[in-house]
């Protein structure tokens, strides 16, 4: 522990991959838009990115970067290596603090670690999940959430499960909220009109923008979807093929949607405000969520929101969206129906939903884990 200096924290970005995939999703963009907000308010600590095979933008790449020679793009590798490598690398550092921004960290460290939990579905419904997934994250994330010395929590709703599921004293849970970028606002119509041409997007459809996989409940949605009565509205559901996805496409067969239901993949970071800005609806009814990002994203923009009344989505919807219940396939379709056609509550809605966003940023994200960072590192040495 470096007692003389600046104290060092060591930041794990080993889950950053150069894939254009629902694996540059989702917590990749949690650590990104962590990392890009860090330096401007950490003053008084250093930093070590340690990373795989993953990039940063240039505009973080301001920070001191440690590369292992190891590939670690492939899970069982990168599990190895934090488990196996981090350890003594942290000790070659001499680092004061490690934050560990995915689930699970080193069993054994050399110092005080923070770990970042973001749900934990795999949990709660774990037939959502792959064996290996499920059995990585459900073995290690209670251990290493156990001997952390704090746990950030990405909602209310997460510090609840944290605390139930993993055994972890409260006082040892902190609530860190995800922030919204500032690029995520209204474009003009210019703007939208020309995107609709370029990507031949229809006039009119529900937008859905997320990694699919069953946690996502995108066969509900479709099956609403099938049920509205308004021909000239289509589904676009974008975003990275994850996994157990077969019955989603099967549904939209089965339902004879395939004209009408688009699934145009992963969208890069650069394009998501268009694609909000496009849509006349975002629908994003999901099981389980430990904060929901993209319903933010969506308000940011202006867009009149469907989220689901369940878990963490009330925080991240805050009074800015309309709610129904997941398993609810009626209320669901009744909303999409709603949201469609209600012109007084459209208005509405886009104005309650640009004022809640606005409370949301990296910036204040940072803020906080640096206060955590500070008051963490300050009682270790005090021990």
């Amino acid at each position: 522990m470096s007692f003389d200096q600046q104290p060092l924290v060591a930041f794990n970005a080993h889950l950053l991959t150069p894939e254009a995939s629902y694996r540059s999703a989702g917590v990749a963009a949690y650590i990104v838009n962590l990392l890009r907000h860090l330096p401007d308010v950490g003053d008084g600590l250093r930093y070590t990115v340690l990373l795989g095979q993953g990039r940063l933008p240039e505009e973080v790449c301001r920070l001191p970067e440690l590369r292992s020679m190891i590939v670690t793009r492939h899970p069982m590798l990168r599990i190895l290596w934090e488990q196996m490598v981090m350890p003594w690398v942290l000790r070659h550092l001499h680092a004061d603090l490690l934050h560990a921004p995915a689930f699970v960290g080193p069993l054994y460290a050399s110092c005080p670690q923070i770990v970042t939990v973001h749900d934990l579905s795999f949990l709660r419904y774990p037939q959502f999940f792959r064996r290996g997934n499920r059995f990585y994250l459900g073995a290690l994330t209670g251990i290493s959430c156990r001997r952390a010395t704090a746990v950030i929590a990405v909602s209310d709703f997460t510090a609840r499960e944290v605390t139930t599921l993993l055994r972890v004293p409260r006082e040892r849970v902190h609530t860190i909220y995800h922030g919204v970028d500032p690029n995520f606002t209204p474009l003009s119509t210019t703007e939208v009109v020309r995107f609709r041409q370029e990507m031949q997007l229809p006039e009119r459809f529900i937008l859905y923008l997320g990694t699919l996989e069953p946690r996502k409940n995108l066969v509900s949605l479709v099956r609403a979807f099938s049920n509205l009565y308004e021909p000239d509205v289509h589904l676009v559901l974008a975003g990275g093929r994850g996994w157990l996805y077969e019955d989603l496409f099967a549904e939209i067969e089965r339902l004879n949607l395939q004209d009408r239901v688009h699934c145009p993949g992963y969208i890069p970071a650069e394009k998501l405000t268009l694609w909000y800005n496009a849509a006349e609806v975002f629908a994003y009814i999901s099981t389980y969520e430990g904060f929901g990002l993209p319903v933010l994203e969506a308000l940011a923009c202006g867009l009149p929101t469907l989220a689901s009344s369940t878990t963490s989505l009330p925080e991240a919807a805050g009074d800015g969206a309309l709610t129904a219940p997941p398993a609810d396939a009626d209320a669901i379709t009744g909303g999409l129906h709603r949201l469609l056609n209600d012109a007084d509550l459209r208005a509405s809605l886009r104005a309650r939903g640009l004022a809640h966003a606005a409370r949301f940023s990296w910036a204040e994200t940072a803020r906080h884990t640096v206060e955590l960072y500070r008051q963490v590192i300050a009682s270790y040495r005090q021990d």
